[in-house]
């Protein structure tokens, strides 16, 4: 019997859910594979109500943000969308008074925003768990929850004034020069700008010259990721690196291999894929390239806007120059807020929910301090004053039962009302001209032109052609294995990844839209990706010869 669902109100229900929306759709960029309880209970309360936040503050003229429901582990969503012309009318003219502020102060805004959360962090990081009573775990955990809700908030109202703002300048450069988003001019328009995630990375970079200086190269070269920490250590030099390595891991390294759970080690915790990158930047050699890559696109840019802005009317061109001004700042945002949304606030999630964790193993209620992750807040706000008072583990018993049966079985990628097929659902998608379906989350539906007798067809993130050795990474623990000249294929990216793209030719990715991470960083390392071909990781295999010419959106396997 089931003492409570996962997500109460808001598990998938066919018969009811199905009569409010006829087609719902499974975030595969951030449930596959299928959440724990706890995680996709945070995600399902908290992202959907930020997206409706946003939408909201926004007021948005087409779309009232998103519906979500929780399926086997997985995040099914649907737009609500705005029914009648007079409202649409009405929210647009509070839209375009409400983006103006994101128009004429980007910076200002995210970085009053940036100092917002980091505050929230700070204060959350500021209880020791492990000598914290029972009564402040508790209290530390509700303001993570206060917390996950006001990062949510944050990053919708950011995510839909940026991503909007970038749909409308697509629009305009449609109408008025005959490109989109998948043209190179549209992708020199929006690259070469810096941003957080590309800073960490260079970090890491100096640490690895820093390493080749003070003669620790050799070390860390000839040994695997997991034991560099404990090899360093061993000498006086190794430990000094070491110790500001961890300064910086707890500056900068709040996040996880996976983005979107709470299951799995954070840099703080286990550095070693962050010292994997040392080791990576140390073979690689030579210079941070992205540097010099950005120059170049950062050139590039200067002259295609020249060159766009020539072709626009004069009576249009103030809008359209400051939709092109906010519309850049999408790639930017794309990957700062990675790094100060969601890993950041996962990783606080992760530090109070352990806490009380092993709180619980210790005094009898869990057997595992990771078997909190199958509790809900409900569960945990049960016995979170006197855990030795509470026995949980009957009902992590059947939720880890049912969570192992998720893995076993994959959502499907929609859910659909008899008789409405998905063409028709991605008709719905397309005519609400949400910004985060149609450009990070879903994405545009690839076109199979048998002509081409490609093996894949995707759609383009970044323009090129390249041949080489494929390299499938399921996890980013698997990123060591990746060689320069190989082409990455995964089922998507994240900010943990970027290093890689240094090294690698191109990219193939199974879900991806324009304003996903691989398609973001695939611009500014100037190699093809080509996203949303469902099935690269099941069709390629590591070491078979491949070409993806992502001007085309195609994959073709040539052994």
């Amino acid at each position: 019997m089931k003492v409570y669902d996962v997500v109460p109100g808001l598990e998938f229900d066919a018969e009811r859910d199905l009569e409010q929306s006829p087609a719902w759709f499974l975030d595969a960029t951030h449930s596959v594979p299928p959440w724990t309880p706890m995680f996709g209970w945070f995600w399902i309360n908290f992202c959907r109500h930020g997206m409706q936040y946003g939408a909201e503050k926004l007021s948005l003229p087409t779309v009232k943000g998103w519906d979500w429901r929780f399926h086997n582990g997985g995040g099914y969503l649907t737009l609500l969308l705005v029914k009648s012309e007079e409202e649409k009318q009405r929210r647009e003219a509070g839209f375009r008074k409400a983006i103006l502020p994101l128009i004429q102060d980007y910076d200002g805004i995210w970085n009053g925003f940036v100092k917002e959360i980091l505050g929230r962090y700070e204060s959350l990081k500021a209880l020791d768990p492990d000598q914290a009573t029972n009564i402040d775990l508790l209290a530390n955990f509700e303001d993570t929850i206060a917390t996950c809700r006001r990062m949510w908030e944050i990053h919708m109202y950011m995510m839909y004034g940026t991503y909007t703002a970038y749909i409308l300048f697509e629009n305009m450069c449609r109408e008025l020069v005959g490109i989109d988003d998948t043209s190179p001019t549209f992708h020199a328009l929006v690259s070469g700008f810096d941003n957080k995630v590309f800073q960490v990375d260079r970090r890491i970079w100096e640490f690895s010259k820093r390493a080749k200086e003070e003669g620790l190269a050799q070390v860390i070269l000839e040994t695997e990721a997991p034991n560099i920490r404990a090899k360093l250590e061993q000498t006086p030099k190794g430990q000094a690196f070491m110790a500001d390595f961890m300064a910086f891991m707890n500056e900068d390294g709040w996040r996880m291999q996976r983005m979107s759970e709470i299951n799995l080690p954070t840099w703080v915790e286990d550095p070693a894929p962050a010292l994997g990158m040392v080791k990576h930047f140390l073979a690689k050699g030579g210079g941070f390239n992205l540097d010099e890559e950005r120059k170049k696109l950062a050139d590039a840019r200067v002259a295609a806007e020249k060159e766009v802005l020539a072709k626009i009317p004069t009576e249009q061109r103030g809008w359209f120059e400051q939709l092109m001004r906010l519309a850049q700042k999408s790639g930017i945002f794309s990957e700062e807020h990675d790094h100060y949304l969601d890993l950041y606030t996962h990783a606080m999630m992760r530090r109070s929910v352990l806490g009380l964790g092993k709180r619980f193993t210790n005094l009898g209620s869990l057997d595992d301090q990771e078997d909190v992750f199958f509790l809900m807040p409900d569960e945990v706000r049960r016995a979170g004053i006197n855990p030795d008072q509470f026995d949980l583990r009957y009902i992590v018993t059947r939720r880890k039962a049912d969570w192992k049966e998720w893995q076993k079985t994959p959502n499907p990628p929609a859910i659909l009302k008899e008789g409405f097929d998905l063409d028709q659902a991605m008709g719905v998608l397309v005519k609400s001209n949400d910004p985060i379906a149609l450009k990070v989350v879903v994405g545009s539906m690839p076109q199979v032109r048998p002509e081409l007798k490609a093996d894949l067809y995707g759609t383009c993130g970044s323009p090129g052609v390249a041949e080489g050795p494929a390299r499938v990474v399921m996890t980013e623990d698997e990123l060591h294995l990746v060689k320069e000249g190989d082409i990455l294929v995964a089922v998507s990216t994240s900010p943990s990844w970027t290093p890689v793209f240094s090294v690698i030719k191109g990219v193939v990715v199974d879900r991806g839209a324009s304003l996903s991470h691989a398609a973001i960083v695939g611009r500014e390392y100037g190699i093809p990706v080509v996203m949303n071909v469902f099935e690269g990781t099941a069709k390629i295999k590591t070491g078979q010869r491949i070409k993806v010419d992502a001007n085309l959106g195609t994959v073709y396997i040539l052994d």
